[in-house]
C-alpha cells in the first residue's frame, strides 16, 4: 500500500472520533504551550532587560546597602537589614576620596514611607508616584535628560533649594495646558517650585519611568529625615579601560568612608549593568527550569493517554483490521498507519501548543514593550519532542495490531 494511501486512511480515522482525537491531543498542546509560551517571553524580553537594566550610564556601577533583588533569607538577610546606612555625610565624603579618578559621582535616594502624590491648585497625580532626592549628575548616571527649563546645580544641592524637576506623566496631570516652569508643586504637604521637566522616557518591564519627581538630595533629606534614608552612589569610569581600576579605588573609598578594618568584610554592595542581568538571569533560569518540568508532566500524561487512546482504537477496529489483512494488507502496513495516527495526533496538539505559545508570550512581552520574537529553536525541539512521544506511545499498540490473526480478529463482534 501506498504511503500517501496509508496517511490518508490515518487522517480519516482520527476524523472519525473528533472529540477524543482533540481531547488526546489536549495534553500535548498543554505541554508545549507552558515551555513554549515561557521560552518565547524569555527571549523577547533578553533586549528589553538589558536595556531596562541599563539605567545606569555608559561605565556607570552603583554602590549601595542592599544587594540587587535581596533574594535570601534568615540570618544572612538580617545580616544585611542590620548594616549601617550610607549617610549623606559618607556619600559626601565618598566624592572627595574619588575626585581625582572621577567627576560624575552621583548621589540618590527614594521616598519609601508609604503612596505619595504631587499636587497643584486642584489637581494631583495618582498615589503612587515616585519621588526621590539626588543631585546635579542624576542625568548622566540615569541616561535621562531635560526636555524643558533646567538641571540641577551644585548650589541647589548645596543650599538645599526646594526645587523640582518633573516627569512627562506628572507634567500632563498636573500641568496639561500650562508650562510647569515656575509654578510650585507640593508633595507631601511640602512646596517645590518647578525648574525642569525630564525629556519622555517610555516604559520599562510594563512600568512608565516618568511618572516621578526629583528634588534635590539634600532637601529631601531635611524634609523626611535623614537617619530614616540610605544613600544610593552610582560612579562614572572615565572610559571602559579604566572601568575596573575604578570600582578597585570605589571600593578602598567606600571602605575608608565606613571606617572598616582590614580584617572586616564589605557592608556594602557594588553592581553594575553586568551584574544586574546576570541577576535576572539567574531568576530566568529558574523560571525556564520550572517550565520545563511543568511541561514534563504535562507530556508524559499525554503520552500516557495517547496509548491508551490507540489502545482503545485498536480494540474498536479489530474487525476492520482483520478485514484489511484478508484482503492482502501487509503487518507492516497496519503498523505503520497506526504509528501515524499516533504521531499525527502529538504533532497536531503540539503545533497548536506552539502557535498559543508563541501568541501568549509575546503579547506579554509586547506589553512589557519588548521586541516580537519566534523561537525557533525551541519549536523545533518541540516538534521533535511531539514526534517523539506519538512514536513511543504509538509503537505498542501499532505492533499489537499488526500482529492480530486476520481469522480471529474477523470473528471479533
Amino acid at each position: 500500500m501506498l504511503f500517501s494511501e496509508i496517511l490518508r486512511m490515518a487522517f480519516l480515522s482520527l476524523g472519525v472520533n473528533k472529540l477524543r482525537s482533540f481531547l488526546t491531543m489536549s495534553g500535548i498542546t498543554i505541554g508545549v504551550f507552558s515551555v513554549i509560551g515561557v521560552m518565547t517571553t524569555v527571549s523577547a524580553m533578553r533586549g528589553s532587560i538589558e536595556t531596562g537594566l541599563s539605567f545606569l550610564g555608559v561605565n556607570m556601577f552603583q554602590i549601595g546597602k542592599y544587594p540587587t533583588g535581596m533574594h535570601m533569607s534568615g540570618d544572612a538577610r538580617r545580616r544585611i537589614e542590620m548594616r549601617r546606612n550610607i549617610t549623606l555625610a559618607q556619600a559626601e565624603r565618598y566624592r572627595k576620596l574619588m575626585e581625582d579618578v572621577t567627576e560624575v559621582v552621583c548621589l540618590k535616594v527614594f521616598y519609601r514611607d508609604g503612596a505619595v502624590q504631587a499636587t497643584y491648585a486642584n489637581r494631583k497625580t495618582e498615589p503612587g508616584l515616585s519621588f526621590g532626592g539626588t543631585n546635579e549628575f542624576f542625568l548622566l548616571a540615569n541616561q535621562f535628560s531635560i526636555d524643558a527649563g533646567r538641571n540641577f546645580t551644585a548650589e541647589d544641592v548645596d543650599l538645599a533649594r526646594p526645587v523640582a524637576i518633573i516627569g512627562q506623566e506628572v507634567l500632563k496631570k498636573l500641568f496639561p495646558s500650562e508650562s510647569p516652569l515656575g509654578k510650585m508643586i507640593k508633595i507631601g504637604g511640602r512646596a517645590y517650585t518647578v525648574v525642569g521637566t525630564f525629556a519622555e522616557k517610555g516604559t520599562s518591564f510594563g512600568q512608565t519611568q516618568d511618572d516621578f519627581v526629583m528634588v534635590p538630595i539634600t532637601r529631601f533629606l531635611s524634609d523626611y529625615g535623614a537617619a530614616r534614608y540610605t544613600v544610593n552612589i552610582a560612579t562614572q569610569a572615565p572610559s571602559q579601560a579604566l572601568y575596573n581600576e575604578t570600582v578597585d579605588r570605589a571600593i578602598t573609598a567606600m571602605r575608608i568612608v565606613r571606617s572598616l578594618k582590614a580584617d572586616e568584610e564589605n557592608d556594602f554592595e557594588l553592581y553594575s549593568n553586568d551584574s544586574l542581568i546576570a541577576a535576572f538571569a539567574k531568576v530566568a533560569d529558574a523560571v525556564r527550569a520550572g517550565a520545563l518540568v511543568i511541561s514534563g508532566i504535562a507530556l508524559l500524561a499525554a503520552s500516557i493517554g495517547i496509548m491508551n487512546i490507540m489502545l482503545v482504537s485498536v480494540t474498536e477496529r479489530t474487525k476492520e483490521i482483520g478485514v484489511r489483512k484478508s484482503i492482502g494488507a501487509r503487518r507492516v502496513s497496519i503498523l505503520t498507519q497506526f504509528l501515524i495516527e499516533a504521531v499525527v495526533l502529538s504533532l497536531t496538539g503540539g503545533v497548536v501548543g506552539i502557535l498559543l505559545g508563541v501568541v501568549a508570550g509575546n503579547g506579554l512581552a509586547l506589553w512589557m514593550n519588548a521586541s516580537v520574537v519566534f523561537p525557533w529553536d525551541w519549536a523545533a525541539i518541540g516538534l521533535f519532542i511531539c514526534t517523539a512521544i506519538g512514536v513511543g506511545a504509538g509503537l505498542y499498540p501499532a505492533m499489537k495490531a499488526a500482529a492480530l490473526d486476520p481469522i480471529e480478529s474477523l470473528r471479533y463482534e
